[in-house]
């Protein structure tokens, strides 16, 4: 079982924010790994890049399995809260300029 402390860990690790979407995640992950791969890293310890990709591969793991594991709520306030400029389209296209 994950606890916040590894999560908290694993997104510093590759450097996130306190949210983050998949993509976000997908990106950081990438763009350390170029960084600390063994084969493409630029005059680094190849032993030091060896442990530093061990650990950002667990990070990555986690936070994906996190994420998969996460229940979203679909309840109208919910995705209203998400997506609030969505909201403002639709009282837009619903007539909410009329009156004016």
């Amino acid at each position: 079982m994950t606890n916040f402390e590894e999560i908290s860990e694993a997104r510093k690790l590759l450097g996130l924010g306190e949210t983050a979407t998949l993509k976000e995640i997908k990106q950081a992950y990438k763009r350390m790994a170029l960084r600390y791969h063994p084969d493409t890293s630029s005059g680094e310890n190849n032993a030091q890049c060896e442990e530093m990709m061990k650990k950002l591969n667990w990070a990555h793991k986690l936070l994906t399995e996190y994420c998969a594991h996460y229940k979203y709520s679909f309840t109208e306030d919910d995705v209203a809260r998400t997506y609030p400029y969505d909201e403002y389209v639709r009282k837009y296209h619903q007539g909410w300029f009329e009156g004016i």
